[in-house]
């Protein structure tokens, strides 16, 4: 009984430490670049309490004007020992913002109790998922591979927020180099994420309070997606690419028949050989120009040991190679 209790002590205060409420800005500069993929759709939500979510609040004030068919949201309670009917399932079909006044009235929407607490992984989440035709959301992060596997195996396409070193957790990975994941617009640069008074928050430069209200930045946040943008489909001009190679300005690894590329914008538009890049690259990543053959950081086993210069590892590095 005591292991038990402990267990679920130790989960609920990973649940809290997930306790991160992204931004209703850093959503709708986000959602600006999808709008097609959102007309006649069904949308869920299924890491979002209504009352704090800005996602929810983001989709609940432009259902008409998203061409929205439904808004799906479920209510999590951090425990087991939640009370039957304290959880709930709300949908609805029109926006909430009755006034015109931006602020959401909850009067006239369906709400459903749920059996369970809530869990994206309960059986009724599950249902509810598999009814959904997009899902759009801020997951636990501690939770991002089980979050992502889920939405893999269901089929479903999304739009979610992970912290840039997901892309280096061989589960999310694998999706990436298979062409089933790749990165949204608005990736990088600093996010701030409202979080609880009494989160604890050790460094200082992460930590900032704005009338009153407690925001933490996680450092690279990406936007992870399989829903396609104009992004994916840019030149190498608009990405950014001229370079050429020469033999002199790019070394090759002790180890492996391979250039080393440190930055993202050095990268060669006429070199046809194989390329180690910065992850930064998948922000760049047009599928039409490079195949993603792999991973290497020296914990992911790519081609036995990772590729070296001069007998030190390089980290972290996407194993890329130009299209002919």
């Amino acid at each position: 009984m005591a292991k038990k209790l402990n267990s679920n002590l130790h989960t609920a205060k990973q649940q809290k430490n997930d306790e991160f409420y992204t931004q209703l800005a850093d959503i709708e500069r986000e959602m600006l670049h999808y709008k097609e993929h959102f007309i006649g759709k069904t949308i869920y939500c299924n890491c979002d309490d209504p009352e704090w979510s800005n996602f929810f609040r983001y989709f609940a004030l432009n259902v008409e004007h998203l061409g929205l068919k439904k808004l799906i949201t479920t209510h999590f309670v951090y425990s087991d020992m939640f009370v039957e009917g304290e959880t709930y399932k709300l949908e609805i079909t029109k926006g909430l913002d009755v006034n015109a006044d931006g602020k959401i009235d909850f009067s006239d929407v369906v709400k459903t109790a749920l059996k369970g607490n809530g869990d994206f992984r309960g059986s009724e989440c599950i249902q509810i998922l598999q009814e959904a035709d997009i899902v759009v959301t801020n997951p636990p992060f501690s939770l991002f591979r089980e979050y992502m596997a889920q939405l893999i195996k269901y089929e479903k396409k999304f739009l979610i927020i992970g912290d840039q070193n997901a892309i280096t957790y061989k589960e999310v990975f694998k999706f990436i180099k298979e062409n089933k994941v790749w990165l949204g617009f608005d990736n990088g640069g600093t996010k701030w994420f409202q979080v609880p008074d009494n989160y604890d928050i050790q460094t200082e430069s992460r930590k900032k309070i704005e009338n009153g209200i407690k925001y933490f930045s996680k450092g690279s946040i990406m936007w992870y997606t399989n829903l396609d943008h104009t992004k994916r489909h840019k030149s190498l001009e608009e990405i950014g690419l001229f370079k050429t190679y020469t033999p002199a300005e790019y070394s090759k690894y002790d180890n492996y028949d391979a250039i080393e590329v440190s930055k993202v914008v050095d990268i060669p538009i006429d070199y046809d050989g194989i390329m180690g890049v910065p992850i930064t690259f998948l922000d760049k990543y047009n599928p039409e120009y490079f195949k993603i053959l792999g991973l290497d950081d020296h914990r992911v086993d790519w081609r036995g040991r990772g590729p070296d210069i001069n007998g030190t590892p390089i980290y972290r590095r996407i194993i890329i190679q130009k299209i002919k």
